[in-house]
């Protein structure tokens, strides 16, 4: 089970100015995206938000909710699957124009039957566009908010469209957002924004803590901690995504 999260003020000051800029260099085309997911258009929805509203069933009235954390790592989150028929890869063709091969393996089994082909990958080029910017300023807070689950199809995007940002993919890999995950890989850890109140807990499979934190007088936002081989849950709470150490 997924849990919604609220990343820091830092990360999230970061981010939401590179969702301007993002929206701003994007605006090269505005009938691609304004063709996005007629049903999914609530006012105050980005045209990202509306897209992914119809991509994943999710209601549409008001802002979408954030990406959840759920039981397992996420080391670099995939492509989300329409819910619903998609087009097949022989009807993905923009109005004009050409789409390289590599943004047709990206829209594979992604746009839905009611949805322009362009305005997906539209999301597509702005998950990058958002991992380059953030990634610029701070490789670790973009490393995070892949983990988070804040950059939407993130590994898809970079695979395909943005190859160049595999290192931030690289750092993001076999980390954890907060929330509760069942049998979390040993090894060492460290947070790379935390709020202050983080806190965490490492138990066995019979309860008995292994390890926690954070240790009295911590301060700050950086954390490390040791997952020890057997652990059986790990619950992290405020410390937003925690990356392999």
């Amino acid at each position: 089970m997924r849990t919604h999260l609220r990343r820091p003020a830092a990360v999230s000051l970061l981010l939401v100015g590179v969702v301007v800029v993002a929206g701003c260099s994007s605006g090269d085309d505005p009938g691609r995206t304004e063709a996005a997911a007629p049903s999914a258009s609530a006012p105050g929805l980005s045209a990202a938000d509306r897209l992914a509203g119809e991509q994943d069933g999710t209601a549409t009235h008001g802002p979408t909710a954030g990406p959840t954390a759920g039981p397992t790592a996420a080391p670099a989150p995939g492509g989300s699957v329409p819910v619903g028929p998609v087009r097949p890869d022989a009807a993905l063709t923009p109005a004009t124009g050409s789409f390289t091969q590599r943004e047709k393996e990206y829209l594979s089994g992604r746009v839905p039957r009611a949805v322009d082909p362009a305005a997906v990958l539209d999301v597509g080029k702005e998950t990058c566009q958002r991992i380059a910017r953030t990634a610029k300023h701070d490789k670790d807070a973009a490393a995070a908010a892949v983990v988070a689950g804040d950059l939407r199809d993130a590994g898809d995007a970079v695979t395909h469209l943005c190859p160049d940002q595999r290192p931030v993919l690289d750092a993001a890999a076999g980390g954890y957002p907060d929330g509760t995950h069942a049998s979390p890989a040993a090894g060492r850890y460290r947070t790379a924004s935390a709020r202050p109140g983080c806190s965490w807990q490492v138990t066995d499979a019979q309860g008995t803590q292994l390890a926690g934190g954070p240790a009295p007088g911590a301060a700050g936002d950086r954390h490390t901690l040791t997952v020890p081989a057997g652990a059986a849950r790990f619950v992290s709470t405020g410390c937003y995504a925690w990356l392999r150490a």
